[in-house]
């Protein structure tokens, strides 16, 4: 800077007139580069700054430069200005500032940097189209016309006013109010100086009320905890991954043609450090070691996660999200989170995510009524509101609502690695009276229930992931019967890769909890999934909403005493992996929780060392580790999952003994498994089953085994065909049927 000298203070009075200086002081602005920054004028340029902590202002050339030039304060209550009658051009510049309690500070003006979100991506966002929306909006630390600071950005169209906050500026909303970028709705800050770390909020004034409102960034990575909810600046890009070999691998090994066997995890409840309420959370890397320890040996080949975005309210167990794009921060950061998923994945499993775009809760920080209308949500309770939860339904229809969730999906594939969604509560999504009397819905633009918009949001999200991140899987939570859920967009699918099998869960766990002696009454409930099991890829679930609000556990819905309690849970997860679809635990019930589950403590892990039937606890285990290991070892589990090809019954109408017998086929024609289920506890000798061959028959697992803590019934090894003709085969094998058990053969030629 040469040697330019500052306008005389009565001349610098006239830069700005009364009701402009009233507007900065008050931040009524909706683009404070109007007036603040530097600008052209008359023969030279002028710099106007708000700088209420500031005694005295000098402005300095950036880089280096000549004398200082002292800025005149206009305002007492902190404006300062400055003319430069001999600059023809607006140059860089830095204040360094006095302030009234004798310390300084030398910062660089933010109001004297251009735009950062580009025109184009305004305009995709606008559309609904641009699926890295994340990378423009939110926080980012970046280096904007050579000066290293965080750009904020936020969409909040309806806003009188926006300013970013934080400790930073006292938390004053007048110091640093945003620009609008053109027509977009979208308001900017490049705020220089400031790293990551920063935590911050947006001050939003509301339109006609002029009233403020404090929010966190809808974008943010990474929350304060309860009640602060601040967003703090946060590099997602920064972690060290070294899961390259599996992500590198992951594209071709198609999951559908797979073993895909799924342990359902709450975070907060599967292991803290003590076993009462009392107990702290363990953080995501003390997480990471202890799980994927735990879930390679008992042979799951995924974990699934109920929700870890961010959420206040803890027994809402995640579903209840306000930071959709911030990890939760009760078990650390987002790097924390991130080394979980690499930790998985060198171990060689798979992680899902569970995901909730179906509604998000009321709290004041949170997406609600967020810049003083209903932005994210409708406007009319009938479209917007779900009574059942307090919770608001997205407004599907909105380019940017639909741009803000479609992204969200896409981001935590990209910055998480992780390999799969589950989508929760698909139902509530897809029909506009769920859970809603007449009169209190509003009909499609065709007249019908269905939500056009939420469908078409579904199959957008299913169509990108499928097509940005192949090998990735999306499943739905879907309990109606909406057709072609998992069948692919272009033949008029939702396109989802699974979908849970709600249908076969009620039935399996109805005919189970059913008394032996009763069970030959309601044998269809056994049998019926088979009419619809290849209608949509299917998961079998056991889920976290099979054990919670007074259903009982898994192991205390299982009729007898505690030894048939066992054995009929025993032959449930063997009757589980022999039928058709993925299978899909929930933490607990593979060593057979007595209570039933809840969150604000772990998991009771005590039955195994302390309970009177650690021995049928510990046998519980190590039968769920065996058929795990069963599954992923036999492709005729799994290589025709989802065709009639790989089922075929043997007898399904045993219905007076309670017996089913099956054959499940893979891809060779020799890759044969034969299962024998028997649900009575009764032993039953010389029971004969068609087979289509002849050769021997390994028995290759036994649900009643002694090592799992049964009678130890069974067939000594295997047995081999005799061509006595049974069942509509050629040949056929005299088995003995243990009680309460399910027995697999092999066939060896």
């Amino acid at each position: 800077m040469s040697h330019s000298r500052s306008a005389a203070p009565d001349r610098l009075s006239r830069i700005l007139t009364d009701e402009q200086m009233t507007a900065i002081i008050r931040a009524d602005l909706r683009d404070p580069f109007e007036l603040l920054g530097m600008h052209p004028y008359k023969k030279g340029v002028s710099v106007v700054a708000f700088l209420p902590e500031a005694a005295a202002v000098r402005i300095y050339g950036r880089p280096g430069g000549a004398e200082p030039v002292e800025m005149t304060r206009i305002h007492p209550d902190g404006i300062f200005a400055a003319v430069f009658e001999k600059r023809k051009r607006v140059f860089p510049y830095e204040f360094h500032i006095s302030r009234h309690d004798g310390g300084g500070a030398a910062i660089v003006d933010p109001y004297a940097f251009l735009p950062v979100m580009s025109e184009q991506a305004r305009y995709l966002f606008n559309e609904g189209n641009c699926h890295r929306v994340y990378d423009d909006l939110g926080s980012h630390v970046i280096t904007h016309q050579g000066v290293k600071g965080v750009v904020f950005a936020v969409w909040a169209p309806n806003a009188k006013r926006v300013s970013l906050v934080g400790q930073f500026n006292g938390w004053d909303g007048r110091r640093h109010p945003m620009r609008l970028l053109g027509n977009s709705g979208v308001w900017e800050l490049f705020v220089p100086g400031l790293a990551e770390g920063v935590v911050y909020k947006y001050e939003i004034k509301k339109h006609f009320q002029d009233h403020l409102v404090l929010k966190s960034d809808p974008y943010g990575y990474l929350q304060e905890p309860f009640p602060y909810h601040g967003s703090v600046v946060t590099d997602l890009d920064a972690f060290p991954w070294t899961d390259g070999e599996w992500m590198a691998r992951r594209p071709a090994a198609d999951p559908l043609n797979r073993p895909v066997s799924i342990y359902e995890v709450h975070l907060g409840s599967w292991c803290r450090s003590g076993p009462d309420e009392e107990g702290d959370f363990l953080t995501y890397e003390q997480l990471a070691e202890k799980l994927a320890a735990y879930v390679k040996n008992m042979g799951f080949t995924h974990v699934e996660l109920m929700p870890v975005q961010e959420h206040p309210y803890v027994p809402s167990w995640g579903y209840q999200v306000t930071g959709f794009y911030a990890a939760n921060h009760r078990f650390g950061s987002p790097a924390g989170f991130q080394h979980f998923v690499d930790h998985m994945h060198t171990n060689g499993i798979g992680v899902i995510l569970d995901w909730v775009p179906g509604h998000f809760p009321k709290d004041a920080h949170g997406l609600a009524q967020f810049d003083g209308t209903c932005l994210y949500e409708h406007a009319d309770p009938r479209e917007g509101e779900h009574k059942d939860w307090g919770t608001l339904i997205f407004n599907y229809g909105r380019h940017e609502v639909r741009n803000f969730l479609t992204s969200n999906a896409l981001f935590w594939l990209e910055k998480f690695h992780l390999d799969g969604l589950r989508i929760d509560a698909v139902a509530s999504m897809l029909y506009r009276d769920y859970s809603r009397k007449a009169g209190e819905w509003i009909p499609n633009r065709y007249g019908g229930r269905e939500n056009l918009e939420a469908i078409e949001f579904l199959q957008s999200v299913n169509y990108l992931v499928g097509t940005k991140f192949p090998g990735v899987l999306t499943i739905a939570e879907e309990s109606t019967a909406y057709p072609m859920v998992s069948r692919p967009t272009y033949v008029g699918g939702l396109g989802f890769s699974l979908k849970w099998n709600m249908g076969w869960m009620h039935d399996i766990l109805a005919y189970f909890t059913k008394d032996p002696v009763f069970r030959k009454h309601h044998h269809n409930q056994l049998t019926f999934g088979l009419w619809y099991a290849f209608n949509e890829n299917f998961v079998l679930v056991l889920s976290h909403d099979e054990v919670v609000h007074g259903k009982h556990s898994l192991l205390e819905k299982m009729p007898g005493d505690g030894w048939q309690k066992f054995a009929n849970l025993r032959a449930l997860y063997g009757y589980m992996i022999g039928h058709p679809g993925k299978k899909h635990l929930f933490m607990g019930g593979e060593f057979g929780m007595h209570n039933e589950w809840y969150s604000k403590r772990s998991i009771d892990w005590h039955v195994l060392n302390s309970d009177d039937d650690a021995f049928h606890h510990e046998g519980l285990m190590r039968m769920v580790a065996g058929i795990n290991r069963l599954y992923q070892n036999e492709p005729a589990l799994w290589e025709a999952d989802f065709e009639h090809r790989g089922f075929t019954w043997i007898d399904h109408g045993d219905w007076q003994n309670s017996v089913v017998t099956f054959m499940r086929h893979g891809n060779e024609w020799h890759n044969l498994l034969v299962f024998a289920c028997n649900f009575t506890p009764v032993v039953r000798h010389n029971y004969r089953v068609g087979v289509p061959y002849g050769g021997f028959y390994e028995e290759v697992f036994n649900t009643d085994a002694k090592e799992f803590g049964g009678a130890g019934f069974g067939n000594l090894g295997g047995v081999h065909a005799s061509a006595a003709p049974c069942h509509n085969q050629p040949c056929s094998i005299d088995l003995t049927l243990p009680p309460l058990a399910v027995c697999v053969f092999k066939w060896r030629r």
